[in-house]
């Protein structure tokens, strides 16, 4: 960060162009050249000062970058962001001594002068001539002040710095039109108020208030009398001066303030030696600015509240209006995080991912109906150090993700929530075998795919038939591919898109058969919140994370609100409902469940085991949980995962217990309503547990691939092993 000061003092150079901008200035004030009516300066050489009257008769005053605070939904403080440490303040949150202090060594004549002090140049004319280099300035604090806002005005742009403290006639030249107009229109009170909130105190604390809090962890109106004048001494050379750094020379300064301040009656010579008297307390507050000091894992979420304020167009027509904006800072954000939600998910990360684990875990909560982000968090903490990161494995790639992870079987919901819509029967068997080829051909939205390739089961053992809550509750492959295969690749890229589950890179779906097992990556962020849709009577909502905003000025922004749609009928979440409880009550998800309260959910692992899910919800939060190699380099096979050995890894044994605890802290001592469900039969149970004199009537519901009550392939059968791929009508509701 510049600083507005060298700590180092003015080179031989500098001290010979201050001398001689000194000098020339005194003459020209002297001849009456400085006034506006008196045109132009006439001690320009070659055109290297601008004339008077040419120079803007109005200072453009940026406003003052400061601090802006991130909360959390309780109104906690998640980070404080800034690219300057800076909170104006009035003078009535000042204190006397500190506004006494700055005048008595800058410019102790600040009251009786206007926009120069002629005084005060020849005094520094005379001495500086006497002592043959610069031993005393002739800026008056408005003068100072104008400059401040030149650097202000440059930002982190380092050549605009070095032209706005450049030591030039015509920079001075410039500093004395404003600050004539400053004068004049500002009035005295105004000035000092304005510079001892914009000037640089060093440690990165601009203004006073931040200067305070930096350097004796107290607020502006609270400094002493040693801690003002040890603050005003800093202002010439916040190096030099640094009494963090260098205690001795800041003692020597607040030293020569104190006797400043008592030459000129501000304070007793009893009171200044006895401030001079004390050593220097300091009571530092570190600086801390930005996502990485956010407590609980929160870093990530706050980082994606940048995000979201750099991507919409609420806050600014352009981006760079918008990073313009952040960067003045200033406001208050109050984000849509719940501190309990933020707490169990990180709690329940780090018990079961290490950080040095050789994959991550990341996690997301959203609230059903409302689209609010309850919580988001990540094994990896946020940072740039070994074993840290500052992607956000949680989100999608535009707003600070990575690619995307493939999510598996959790993308098998939403192909069973697709056939609902389009009059499947849940009831709807298939042969189901332990291997098969997909179906083909397969219509799309744009006419239809052709292809040879291969699927199967996890489990040799899995073989149909199976209807659509069993095969659900064990996730058999085979079923969802002869599913998809039925209603087509378009009602199911249609109902992704209306439940909002889109790939992490932005791209299109790809309209192929083997998206009913989750092939294409995708965001935790997005599971979670297009699962909240069954949760929500089939209405997706589009996630949230700010609640409110307020500028500098105490103004309300228009902030972006969720947009809610309907994805599927009521009928159909309910029905999706019932086939998710059955997970995580007798299928793949037992070790997920959670206690009191109705829950369901999907696990899911990806090819080759590079990625494992658990996407679930009760009806007031639904989260998701990826475990992997964010790099998609490390299969999860042999591997040791939070100090437990995996042969290998499924989205039931670690996923679900994250997703299990994190829910379980999430949702304490809140409401546990249940999720309604309808009533599905289950041919194959009702075959199984039938009367001995009915072993071939067991239930039946037409429909491709159907079978009779014996358990032998019926006609939809023609190979041996293999489905009549042409055989046999679409069962009903």
């Amino acid at each position: 960060m510049p600083k507005k000061r060298d700590g180092g003092g003015l080179s031989k150079t500098q001290q010979a162009a201050k001398f001689l901008g000194v000098s020339v200035l005194a003459g020209a004030v002297l001849a009456g050249l400085a006034l506006p009516a008196a045109g132009a300066l006439g001690l320009t050489a070659k055109g290297s000062v601008e004339g008077f009257d040419d120079i803007p008769a109005n200072l453009k005053t940026p406003p003052l970058s400061q601090r802006t605070r991130i909360l959390d939904a309780k109104g906690g403080e998640i980070a404080k962001v800034y690219s300057r440490d800076r909170t104006v303040v009035g003078l009535k949150d000042m204190s006397p001594y500190i506004r006494q202090a700055i005048v008595a060594i800058e410019d102790a004549r600040f009251y009786e002068h206007g926009a120069i002090d002629l005084k005060g140049i020849l005094r520094a004319v005379n001495k500086n001539a006497q002592s043959g280099g610069v031993s005393e300035g002739a800026s008056t604090l408005t003068q100072q002040y104008v400059k401040n806002v030149f650097v202000e005005e440059a930002g982190d742009n380092a050549d605009k710095v070095a032209q706005a403290t450049q030591q030039t006639l015509g920079r001075k030249v410039k500093e004395l039109k404003y600050a004539i107009q400053v004068e004049k229109e500002l009035g005295k009170r105004k000035i000092l108020q304005n510079y001892l909130n914009i000037t640089f105190f060093g440690q990165q604390a601009y203004g006073v208030e931040a200067a305070a809090q930096r350097y004796f962890s107290k607020h502006a109106k609270d400094l002493n009398l040693e801690e003002s004048a040890l603050l005003a001494g800093i202002v010439q050379s916040p190096t030099r001066y640094d009494p963090v750094n260098a205690p001795q020379e800041a003692t020597k300064r607040r030293n020569t303030v104190l006797q400043r301040m008592a030459d000129l009656k501000d304070v007793s010579q009893a009171q200044a030696d006895a401030a001079a008297k004390k050593p220097i307390k300091l009571a530092v507050s570190r600086p801390k600015n930005g996502c990485i000091t956010a407590a609980d894992g929160a870093g990530f979420f706050c980082d994606y509240i940048r995000k979201v304020f750099l991507n919409d167009k609420n806050f600014g027509k352009s981006r760079k209006v918008r990073l313009q904006r952040w960067n003045e800072g200033g406001m208050t954000i109050r984000t849509t995080l719940d501190p309990q939600s933020q707490k169990s998910i990180q709690a329940s990360l780090s018990d079961h991912v290490y950080e040095d684990d050789p994959v991550a875990g990341a996690a997301t909560i959203v609230e059903p109906g409302t689209g609010k982000i309850l919580g988001m968090g990540q094994s990896r903490p946020y940072g740039f150090r070994e074993n840290q990161t500052v992607i956000n494995l949680s989100v999608d790639h535009d707003m600070g993700g990575g690619a995307g992870y493939q999510p598996g079987s959790t993308f098998k919901p939403v192909i069973a929530a697709a056939a609902l819509e389009q009059g499947t029967n849940p009831e709807q068997e298939y042969p189901s075998p332990y291997r098969m080829p997909y179906p083909s051909p397969v219509q799309t939205c744009d006419g239809e795919w052709q292809g040879t390739d291969m699927t199967q089961n996890e489990n040799k053992e899995e073989v149909g038939p199976y209807a659509m809550k069993e095969a659900t509750a064990k996730s058999v492959n085979t079923y969802f591919v002869q599913l998809i295969s039925d209603i087509g690749i378009c009602p199911a890229v249609k109902m992704a898109q209306k439940m909002g589950i889109e790939r992490a890179d932005g791209k299109p779906l790809q309209q192929v058969p083997s998206m009913t097992l989750g092939v294409q990556e995708m965001s935790p962020l997005t599971m979670a919140a297009g699962y909240a849709a069954f949760a929500n009577g089939g209405e997706y909502c589009s996630p949230v994370a700010i609640e409110s905003i307020t500028d500098a000025r105490g103004r309300a922004l228009k902030v972006p609100q969720t947009s809610c749609r309907s994805a599927m009928s009521k009928r159909t979440a309910d029905t999706i409902n019932t086939l998710l409880k059955g997970v995580v009550e007798d299928g793949t998800g037992k070790e997920a469940g959670l206690q009191g309260r109705d829950s369901a959910g999907k696990t899911g692992t990806s090819d080759s085991r590079y990625a494992a899910w658990f996407v679930g919800y009760t009806p007031n939060a639904a989260g998701a949980v990826w475990v992997g190699d964010p790099q998609h380099k490390r299969k999860m096979y042999d591997i040791s995962i939070g100090g437990v050995p995996h042969d290998k890894v499924y989205g039931a044994d670690t996923p679900g217990p994250i997703w299990r605890d994190a829910m379980s802290g999430a949702l304490a001592d809140r409401p546990a309503p249940g999720l309604p469900t309808v009533p599905i039969d289950d041919p194959a149970k009702d075959r199984n547990h039938g009367d001995e004199g009915d072993k071939g009537g067991g239930k039946h519901k037409p429909g491709r691939g159907g079978h009779g009550g014996d358990n032998k392939p019926g006609d939809g059968w023609d190979i041996p092993g293999f489905p009549d791929l042409l055989g046999g009508g679409n069962g009903g509701w």
